[in-house]
């Protein structure tokens, strides 16, 4: 099995290629089972997620090709890839390929919205909480749709002319569900209105392809999204939206280590809250032709507290990283997570480099210190993964981090980007 061996103490100084966003290009692959025409996805990252995903997809009849080109900037690759699904061949969803991905669930939608039926296995639990998908079958159900559970399986059949078209108001935001509505009302009969829907940029980019497509979808980006149904989408051309988190997560790098770096083709727009949080923290962070350039050159590391919320707030995707660098801090900091209930589970880790932290509910206490330590350490999931990467840039000596598949979920080579601005960044065999 994998790990990433990080040797801390070099500053950053270079250029990073930001991927396509992993959280943009699930939901779009899965429209794709909304029409019968070819979906060309441009600039979509070569991650174990989508891999996992172009198998499912290719379960219910969709016809895959891959097209891969090396970038200018450096060793990733910007993928294109066509979807054909001309004929869907099963409507099922079995359990043993939806249990590796919980976005596996939202082909429901698309399945439902044009075969009328479909059967798809419940996800299950996740390391960072339940995340149960009661939204989506209350949805979904207001749509008309009739929804049994059975077996751990999800029956859901639409009415005889389709699903129509209705107003549901979400009791919470959910991007996921907000995903999954959006692309079962294209074909609705009538019209659709969501209410207190999910503002994220993927949701935007999704119902941008979409709108290629032919739908008709308008308030995205706002908490009231309206959906006029078509009779059918076509095909379209669309381009993965740059990856926010990624781009997070490597300007807390830089913050981190130090350094100039430039991130490019990527957006400050997509993550306001997060850079104003790095830039508190004592970065320098401005927009160039390319990208964001971000800056830490001497100056030590500001406490800096946040709490997670729904877009335009800071990312939960973002939280472990950011507590990484808050190791660091000159200061006493608060980290309190309002998304997922049990998304601390990279303090224990944290704390075997040297990290003082404590918890009390959603909140956790970070003291920094003026050191880390390298250790072994655990990834206990994706974010969480990427924070103790972050910390290993700061420790002295060698941190070794196992259970790096779940880099690979979301991390697009991640060890090489990292080493071509000078960072000893490995990844090692057993």
């Amino acid at each position: 099995m994998d790990r990433i061996r990080i040797v801390g103490g070099n500053e950053l100084h270079g250029v990073i290629p930001i991927s396509g966003a992993k959280n943009a290009a699930l939901p779009l692959m899965i429209a794709s089972l909304l029409t019968d025409d070819t979906l060309t996805l441009e600039n979509v990252p070569h991650l174990a997620d989508v891999e996992q995903l172009i198998r499912i997809l290719g379960n219910h009849g969709a016809d895959i090709s891959v097209n891969g080109r090396r970038e200018r900037q450096g060793e990733s690759y910007a993928r294109t890839v066509h979807f054909t699904s001309r004929n869907i061949v099963s409507t099922t969803a079995p359990y043993e390929l939806v249990s590796k991905m919980r976005a596996s669930f939202w082909v429901i939608g698309p399945l439902l919205a044009r075969e009328g039926k479909a059967r798809v296995s419940l996800p299950g639990g996740c390391a960072i909480g339940t995340r149960p998908v009661d939204l989506f079958i209350e949805g979904l159900a207001a749509l008309g749709a009739n929804i049994e559970i059975e077996g751990g399986y999800v029956n859901a059949t639409a009415p005889a002319g389709g699903l129509i078209g209705a107003r549901y108001v979400f009791p919470k935001v959910s991007v996921g569900a907000t995903h999954v509505l959006m692309m079962a009302a294209t074909l609705a009969n009538g019209t659709t209105v969501l209410g207190n829907a999910a503002r994220e940029p993927e949701v935007v980019d999704l119902a941008k392809c979409l709108n290629a497509m032919g739908a008709k979808i308008s308030g995205q980006g706002t908490s009231t999204v309206t959906i006029e149904g078509v009779r059918s989408l076509s095909g379209a051309r669309h381009r993965v939206l740059p990856d926010r988190i990624e781009t997070g997560t490597y300007a807390m790098a830089v913050a981190m280590a130090g350094g100039d770096v430039i991130l490019e083709d990527t957006e400050a727009s997509l993550l306001d809250t997060a850079l104003e949080a790095i830039r508190r923290a004592g970065a320098q962070i401005s927009e160039t032709n390319s990208g964001i350039r971000i800056v830490r050159n001497g100056a030590g590391i500001k406490p800096v507290d946040i709490v997670t919320d729904p877009f335009p707030g800071f990312p939960t995707d973002l939280q472990a990283q950011f507590m990484g660098l808050m190791t660091r801090s000159s200061g006493v900091s608060h980290i309190t997570e309002t998304i997922f209930e049990n998304r601390f589970m990279h303090v224990q880790e944290l704390a075997r480099l040297g990290a003082k932290i404590s918890l009390s509910g959603q909140t956790a206490k970070v003291e920094g210190v003026s050191r880390l330590k390298g250790a072994p350490v655990m990834a206990t999931d994706l974010r969480a993964s990427v924070s103790l990467v972050i910390a290993g840039l700061a420790a002295e000596g060698e941190t070794m981090v196992s259970r790096v598949y779940h880099l690979d979920r979301g991390f697009e080579r991640l060890e090489e980007k990292l080493t071509r601005c000078g960072a000893h960044v490995e990844r090692v065999s057993d």
